[in-house]
């Protein structure tokens, strides 16, 4: 059967970050051509009903990892699956993270990102870079990479000491070359030497399980490094993007920063939001271990509540998921030790089930709120806004059409991920998307997948996010420091 030539979406409620106002949305050749009442459309459109639905820009899962090589093993979802699943969950694009080896080309690790990736999306994509070590030529691939390839993020680790950790030094080094290129700086923050040395302090006492993973790394080491990252990019006035804010006292910091006029925006992720880290001291290995990353999930079960206000109000601005699975065989590599248990979780799936579930249907956030924290503020950020994250005329047709009175279970039977367990399992979850569009194209529908891997494109993105950079460029033209002007001294010296 052919494709029909348009799409007309009838009858639904169009939730934007700012509004929403009943309308039908007409949808042709990957773009939405007009949003209002009784549009005249051609003939042969298919007529999707949306009557007592929400009609919402695609989800924007802004830090995954798909099809990643770590800690020996490789993750078991690729660019193919990965993105599928993200299409069942009303997710419509995903940003991932080129990770280039210490002393290694950021260019080449590009490259070879791309070639991995565009030949199986099935939604469209973007990446951000990570450096990973620094030098004169990783100063000047950034740029490059700013300029020509896409890319305006780059993330900088403050862990996984020895393989991708920063000195402070660096981090000022590739902060400040973030601000001239107009990047935005991201940050893994975490303390990677305390890390270090507690891990060995729990091996030495015999810990040996995953509750070592969180002993070894809490909530403080988070907190501390957070602090330390907000000072060293204020010093060079570069924006700074805190990936996964896993606790209470590091989203804290991020909040009181963003009160002190800082540009910092703080990306709590679904695990964080969705459940919490008590789960490390179950009695069975398997299952504690699939909870495993970095930083870990935060014993103290009344955190992931904690988060979700300061995402309601905006102390924290947007969501990912660090979606990065690995199955329990692979998990398994780390049964005498929590050090080698590969570090991810999954959430590129069930993201926004669970944000509308723990936010929205709990009366934390209402849905405008929803659609900014899961799409358009990533899209602003992040600079492709309104192309994605809105509805409206002449932005991308990636649509969600999400009904909020079906609820659905969420369980590894039945998700999309091939990773063979789900941290969310036997969640129920009020507010389910129903049909996803992307570019155009209806890709999820009745429950069953219809994409096609190649589908997707790679969103290029320009430098100097004006959503970014507005604040930082006025405070270079007026925030100088300038030397006092006085008569020179010309008293006694003392003779040395």
């Amino acid at each position: 059967m052919a494709e029909p030539r348009g799409i007309l979406i009838k009858g639904g409620k169009v939730v934007n970050e700012d509004f929403s106002v009943v309308s039908d949305v007409y949808i042709e050749n990957g773009k939405i051509v007009e949003v209002g009442l009784n549009l005249h459309v051609p003939e042969g459109v298919r007529i999707i009903d949306a009557r007592d639905k929400l009609v919402m820009p695609g989800g924007i899962d802004a830090h995954t990892h798909l099809e990643l090589a770590f800690m020996g093993t490789k993750t078991v979802d690729d660019f193919h699956s990965g993105t599928q699943a993200a299409l069942a969950g009303g997710t419509t694009m995903v940003v991932d993270f080129v990770i280039p080896q210490k002393g290694k080309s950021l260019l080449e690790a590009y490259d070879s990102w791309r070639k991995m990736a565009d030949s199986k999306v099935c939604c469209d994509y973007s990446l951000h870079v990570a450096v990973t070590w620094w030098s004169d030529q990783v100063k000047k691939e950034m740029e490059i990479i700013a300029k020509e390839r896409g890319v305006n993020s780059f993330k900088m680790f403050m862990a996984y000491k020895d393989l991708y950790m920063l000195q402070d030094i660096d981090l000022y080094a590739a902060f400040a070359q973030c601000k001239t290129i107009g990047a935005i700086a991201q940050v893994h923050a975490e303390n990677g030497d305390l890390i270090a040395e507690g891990a060995k302090k729990m091996l030495s006492m015999g810990i040996t399980g995953p509750e070592g993973h969180e002993l070894c790394r809490p909530e403080e080491v988070e907190a501390e490094a957070t602090q330390r990252a907000i000072t060293i990019a204020s010093a060079v006035n570069c924006p700074l993007y805190v990936v996964h804010v896993m606790s209470k006292s590091a989203a804290n910091v991020v909040s009181k920063a963003r009160k002190n006029g800082r540009v910092v925006f703080g990306e709590p992720i679904a695990a964080g939001l969705g459940t919490d880290g008590t789960h490390y001291w179950h009695k069975d290995w398997a299952h504690a271990a699939s909870f495993v990353m970095g930083p870990p999930l935060r014993p103290d079960p009344s955190t992931p509540g904690y988060l979700m206000d300061l995402l309601a109000n905006d102390d924290l601005s947007v969501t990912g998921t660090d979606n990065c699975t690995f199955s329990v065989c692979q998990k398994a590599l780390g049964k005498d030790d929590f050090t080698k248990i590969p570090n991810g979780v999954n959430g590129v799936e069930d993201r926004m089930s669970v944000i509308w579930e723990k936010g929205v249907h709990s009366g934390k956030m209402d849905e405008n709120r929803f659609v900014a924290v899961t799409s358009s503020n990533a899209a602003k950020i992040f600079n492709f806004y309104p192309q994605k994250g809105r509805i409206a005329k002449n932005s991308d047709a990636d649509v969600v059409i999400w009904d909020p009175k079906s609820s659905r279970k969420i369980s590894a039977k039945t998700h999309h991920q091939a990773v063979d367990y789900n941290i969310f399992e036997g969640m129920e979850c009020h507010g389910v998307p129903v049909i996803t569009i992307s570019r155009g194209k209806v890709v999820f529908e009745e429950g069953r997948l219809k994409t096609t891997p190649g589908w997707g494109r790679f969103i290029h993105r320009e430098p100097f996010s004006e959503y970014v950079y507005k604040r930082i460029k006025q405070r270079d033209q007026v925030g100088q420091p300038t030397a006092v002007i006085r008569k020179p001294y010309d008293g006694k010296v003392i003779s040395v």
